[in-house]
């Protein structure tokens, strides 16, 4: 007797629907897994056997061949044991109802209990596409699962209560909720921008590169706030939309970071990884090709501490990636394409003590040593920055000044210059200026003749690279949407040409 049963592959972010067949025949005691499965799929065997006996059913001595078709995808994870346990008892003939509309996922342990899987979301999504009426998950999944709409989604704890579901006897509750009122709860954060003393300046070009989106490179010596205000970009971030939560919700289901209750993320990724990470970590890969920090933090901030202490390799091998926004990990198992549109915020100090420039003598670094230490940050990857801002040493009246504005204010701002940008970009497929190619600059960002004569001399002046010119279009373009001009002028493009002058007094 054959009997078909169905789960849904990961591959990347995008889930791949798997027939899960299962002949069950005469001859020798014997259980085959065929398919292309990996250890974690083959290893399902004994979990197998072990829950059906612990649920209070029988393993038949027969000799039982599961196939998972198509045969030629490679199928890794612990997401078939249940498909599979379901198939095995239908096949034996102890289970008997109509499960052929129904897509399955979720990790046997050996007394029966359903845990959770990685890639729930996606394969919700792909047993949606495939025309299936149902999905049965862990209740550990419940939450993102049921963030798709137009398909029934039910959580077990056993799998005995699957059975009893299949056979009709004690069919499981219908979980329904909106995705949207998810979306809609509310945000809280421990920290705020009016507990940040003195740097007006830093404040600021801050709120222009979260208005339009863009890298942000923070210099100072120690202690002058650097890390105190990254840390708070994500309390003036711009709201998210729907659609860009769902989006991010499935990078952290695929790479498994999406439990402990969560269902949604509805708030902007701050991702802020170790300087001795590797560059598998933060671009992605490994031997399964899973998402790094950088498509962790997609729609959101990567914030990079202590930036020229990261690996040659770390930032070399994320330039092309803040360059197209997305990132391709090619293995020998797989190639997955990740989406990875950040705002880049690396924060580092002038040299190794950290106090060179800093006007107080304490810098016992010779000019060669800081050389070697800035060079460790190329001239590519710093042109690949939009905003340079310089963190001067706080004063001890700084310290006393009274607060200044809290992020609430600095985000009403910010979203309004974000609105404006998404209207004009509605039908371009970005939706901030930091996401402009030639065209749109080309399109959006039009000069006056003063403009246009002001960025030619400082074009000449500064010898800025043609994606150095960009930038500044893009971030002059930010500063007066921020103001409310309709078009850019000349005080746009003189403080935008104002955050690119530090690659000049430290890199030249």
């Amino acid at each position: 007797m054959i009997v078909k049963t169905y789960c849904a592959a990961l591959s990347g972010l995008d889930g791949n629907l798997v027939t899960i067949e299962t002949d069950a025949s005469g001859g020798m005691p014997q259980l085959d897994i065929v398919g292309l499965p990996d250890a974690s799929v083959r290893e399902s065997r004994e979990r197998v056997r072990s829950a059906i006996f612990n649920s209070g059913f029988d393993f038949p001595p027969r000799r039982l061949v599961i196939n998972l078709a198509p045969a030629d995808l490679k199928k890794e994870g612990s997401q078939y044991d249940l498909p599979i346990a379901v198939s095995v008892l239908a096949a034996t003939e102890q289970l008997k109802g109509d499960f052929g509309g129904c897509v399955m996922m979720g990790e046997l342990g050996l007394s029966g209990e359903l845990r959770g899987v990685d890639g729930v979301l996606s394969g919700v999504l792909c047993a949606r596409a495939n025309g299936f009426k149902s999905v049965i998950v862990p209740k550990e999944n419940l939450g993102e699962a049921s963030l798709v709409d137009g398909i029934e989604v039910y959580g077990a704890i056993s799998l005995a209560e699957v059975v009893l579901h299949i056979s009709g006897y004690s069919p499981l509750q219908r979980t329904q909720c909106s995705a949207m009122e998810m979306f809609e709860q509310n945000r809280s954060f421990d920290v705020d921008f009016d507990q940040v003393r003195g740097q007006l300046a830093l404040r600021r070009g801050v709120e222009v590169a979260t208005a339009g989106g863009h890298n942000v490179l923070l210099i100072g010596s120690p202690g002058s706030g650097k890390s105190m205000i990254a840390r708070r970009i994500p309390t003036i971030l711009p709201d998210m939309t729907l659609e860009e939560a769902l989006e991010v919700t499935r990078i952290y289901s695929a790479a498994g970071e999406l439990r402990d209750g969560a269902s949604m993320i509805s708030a902007r990724p701050f991702r802020s990884p170790h300087h001795s990470a590797s560059a598998v970590s933060i671009v992605g890969g490994g031997a399964k090709a899973r998402p790094g920090e950088l498509s962790l933090a997609h729609n959101g901030v990567l914030f990079l501490d202590e930036f020229p202490e990261y690996s040659k390799d770390v930032l070399e091998a994320m330039r092309q990636p803040l360059e197209d926004k997305t990132v391709t990990v090619t293995r020998a198992a797989a190639t997955c394409t990740y989406p990875c549109n950040v705002m880049l915020v690396a924060a580092m100090n002038p040299c190794r003590c950290g106090y060179y420039g800093d006007g107080t003598g304490r810098c016992r670094c010779n000019e060669r040593d800081v050389r070697r230490y800035l060079s460790r940050v190329s001239g590519p990857m710093l042109d690949r920055i939009d905003i340079q801002l310089e963190a001067p040493a706080l004063k001890y009246s700084d310290l006393m000044a009274e607060k200044g504005e809290n992020s609430a204010a600095i985000r009403e701002r910010v979203n309004a210059a974000r609105k404006v940008q998404q209207r004009r970009f509605k039908d371009e497929g970005i939706t901030c200026n930091a996401q402009m190619n030639a065209g749109h600059i080309e399109k959006f960002c039009v000069l006056g003749r003063e403009e246009s004569e002001l960025l030619k001399n400082v074009f000449d002046v500064m010898g800025l690279s043609a994606r150095a010119y960009s930038r500044i279009l893009k971030v002059a373009r930010t500063v007066a949407d921020l103001a409310g001009r309709e078009k850019i002028e000349a005080m746009d493009i003189t403080e935008a040409v104002g955050y690119r002058s530090l690659d000049r007094k430290y890199w030249s």
